[in-house]
């Protein structure tokens, strides 16, 4: 007995073990960091272990690889902060490069690339603006963004479509930078996703429920068909969008299922700072639960993007 607890003594000596290399290990040396590789001129793939998140990425970049070799969806669905971020310049030279086919956005998204468009800036100071009321209420970005949605929204056009038409048109000083422009000029789909009330352009008295509504509706049912082609090895990235972004994608899939479409056998990534209950079960795994894969890569967009964007341009 073991002092005075009631509990019977074990005896550790018939503790029973084994030699180490009998042992099933999960991590050896040739998974490690290749160095040698990477000072002989290597690649920045050659600095991550082929463990964990090291393997995950490699594996994203063949899936979006393969998926450009054939013929298949990439889509980019991004939250606002891609483009706060300043990395328009990557998204649209991953659209030139036909490596992006498709973007969604949110409607903050939208609206800090027109601005950049515009002015060449965006991103105001809230906490500033909002003691006094003045937050969301610059003039041109109501005026102007409503008023290209009457202009251009009909039966067909999307929110997407009209804004990139709308700053092509107006031949803004900094089109060239702007991520709606540049899928108008190029016939890739850009749809912009609205929940009404969360976006400034919905507080100006230019705004008209009627277009928005039309606009975002006619942007869902684009993306709807664009999703139907991502079966056999498309690639679906959500980035930064916690909520809209992938509740849209888990519609969509399900109405180009229902129609009959058999998509499955596809790879999806959600990238963000955090991970979040919608898109860890939206876009990650209720999708790809039939077939394909779903990875999450943790870190801030300013840094992953462009640590992506290299390790797929390089191998182009």
């Amino acid at each position: 007995m073991l002092g005075r607890y009631n509990v019977r003594r074990l005896d550790f000596e018939k503790i029973k073990s084994y030699p180490i290399r009998k042992r099933k290990n999960k991590v050896r040396i040739k998974d490690f960091t290749d160095l040698n590789a990477w000072e002989k001129g290597g690649k920045v793939e050659d600095l991550f272990p082929a463990i964990l998140k090291g393997n995950d990425i490699r594996d994203i970049v063949e899936a979006v690889l393969k998926a450009v070799e054939k013929n298949r969806p990439v889509i980019f669905a991004m939250g606002a902060h891609v483009i706060k971020c300043g990395l328009s310049p990557l998204i649209i030279d991953l659209m030139q490069k036909g490596i992006i086919s498709a973007i969604a956005m949110n409607g903050a998204g939208a609206i800090h690339d027109y601005e950049i468009a515009l002015i060449g800036e965006t991103s105001e100071d809230v906490a500033a603006g909002i003691k006094e009321g003045l937050f969301g209420m610059a003039e041109e970005t109501g005026a102007m963004m409503n008023s290209g949605l009457k202009e251009f929204i009909d039966d067909e056009t999307g929110l997407g479509e009209a804004w990139g038409r709308d700053i092509s048109e107006k031949v803004f000083d900094h089109r060239d930078k702007s991520i709606l422009s540049n899928g108008f000029k190029r016939s890739i789909p850009v749809t912009i996703h609205v929940a009404f009330g969360t976006d400034i352009t919905h507080i100006h008295p230019s705004a008209d429920g009627a277009f928005i509504g039309k606009g975002t509706q006619n942007d869902f049912r684009l993306f709807t068909s664009v999703i139907a082609d991502l079966s056999d090895g498309g690639c679906f990235f959500n980035i930064g969008s916690s909520v809209i972004l992938p509740e849209v994608f888990l519609k969509a899939l399900s109405i180009v299922r229902n129609l009959g479409c058999k998509v499955k056998d596809f790879t999806t990534v959600n990238m963000d700072m955090i991970q979040h209950y919608r898109p860890g079960v939206n876009v990650i795994k209720r999708p790809t639960q039939d077939g394909g894969r779903g990875y999450s890569l943790v870190g801030h967009h300013e840094i992953m993007i462009p640590l992506l964007y290299d390790m797929i341009v390089r191998r182009l």
